[in-house]
C-alpha cells in the first residue's frame, strides 16, 4: 500500500486558492493552520472522498461495508459486506428512492464483520463508522480481517457540517463506556439525539453559519424517539452514536492505540473541504 500524502502540501494549498499563490511553505503552513482550516481550504488531494477513493490500488484485495445501492468501489477485487443480501438490498433500494440496478451482485459477506472469514488489504467504508454501537470493537474486528500493512478507509460525517451540529462531540469516556458495556444495539441516548437534537443537514448552509433551529418541534421529537426505542424492544435502531470532527477522532484513536486496545494507527487525516459535510481518514495496520 502507498504512503499517503501528508495532511498539509503547501503546493496544493497554494494551488486551492489563487490569493496564495505567492507564500512560501512556512508562510502556507501558518495561514492553514490560522484561517485555512476554518475555511476549508483543500490543503491535500485526499480531503475530497472522489481522491481518496482513486488513492486505493485497483489490483489489492478490497472490503467494502455497507454499499447498499452506491458502492464506492467495482471490480473483480473487491467484495462487499452488509447487513442485507442483495436481493433484500434491490427490495429495500425500491421502497427508499434508491436505484435498485445500483445494488451490487453479490453481496459476499451478509451480517457484521465477525462473519469475515478472509483477509484483505483495505477496508473502506463511508459515513458508517459513526453508526457502530461499539466503536472499539468495530475497529477491533477491521484490524483482524487486514493483513499486516492494510488500510481501513474512512469517509465520515464532520458534525459541524451535518445534522448533528448541536449534538456534543464523543469523548474517548463515552468509547469505552460502550466497549465496557460491549454494546450491540443503540442507547436510548444515542436514539433521542438522532431522532430529537438534529438539525438540518445542508452541509452549505451551515459552512456559512446557518445551523438551523435546535428547538423546532423539540417536544413531539422527543417523544416519536422515546416510542421508536420502546417498540424496537431491546433490539437495534439505526442511528448515529459517535459525533466527530477531525482533532476528535484523532484524540480516539490514538489514546485507544495507546491503551493496546487498538492495533491501527491513523496514517492520513485531512480536514473537511468548504461545502462538504465530511473529512477522510486513513488507519493502518502495522508490518
Amino acid at each position: 500500500m502507498r504512503t499517503p500524502p501528508p495532511t498539509f502540501d503547501p503546493a496544493v494549498y497554494r494551488a486551492s486558492d489563487p490569493a496564495l499563490a505567492d507564500l512560501d511553505d512556512a508562510a502556507a503552513l501558518d495561514h492553514y493552520r490560522e484561517h485555512g482550516r476554518e475555511k476549508g481550504i483543500v490543503a491535500s488531494p485526499l480531503a475530497l472522498r472522489e481522491n481518496l477513493l482513486a488513492f486505493i490500488d485497483d489490483d489489492c484485495s478490497i472490503l467494502e461495508i455497507g454499499p447498499f445501492h452506491s458502492p464506492l468501489k467495482r471490480g473483480p477485487n473487491v467484495e462487499y459486506l452488509d447487513v442485507l443480501d442483495a436481493e433484500q438490498l434491490r427490495k429495500r433500494a425500491s421502497t427508499t428512492r434508491g436505484n435498485p440496478a445500483g445494488v451490487p451482485d453479490i453481496i459476499h459477506h451478509v451480517g457484521g464483520l465477525e462473519r469475515v472469514d478472509r483477509r484483505y488489504d483495505a477496508v473502506l467504508s463511508s459515513h458508517a463508522i459513526e453508526h457502530q454501537p461499539d466503536l472499539v470493537r468495530h475497529l477491533q474486528q477491521v484490524e483482524h480481517i487486514l493483513h499486516p500493512g492494510g488500510s481501513y478507509f474512512l469517509i465520515i460525517p464532520d458534525k459541524r457540517y451535518c445534522f448533528d451540529h448541536f449534538i456534543a462531540d464523543s469523548t474517548i469516556a463515552d468509547v469505552l463506556a460502550a466497549y465496557r458495556e460491549e454494546r450491540s444495539a443503540h442507547t436510548l441516548k444515542s436514539v433521542i439525539e438522532h431522532r430529537a437534537l438534529t438539525t438540518h443537514n445542508e452541509s452549505l448552509r451551515h459552512w456559512q453559519g446557518d445551523h438551523g433551529d435546535p428547538e423546532r418541534r423539540r417536544a413531539a421529537r422527543v417523544q416519536a424517539a422515546l416510542d421508536e426505542y420502546d417498540r424496537a424492544a431491546g433490539g437495534y435502531v439505526d442511528v448515529h452514536a459517535w459525533y466527530f470532527t477531525p482533532p476528535g477522532f484523532r484524540s480516539i484513536v490514538n489514546t485507544l492505540s495507546e491503551l493496546g486496545l487498538i492495533g491501527l494507527e491513523i496514517a492520513g487525516l485531512y480536514h473537511p473541504a468548504f461545502g462538504r459535510n465530511e473529512f477522510c481518514a486513513i488507519l493502518r495496520r502495522p508490518e
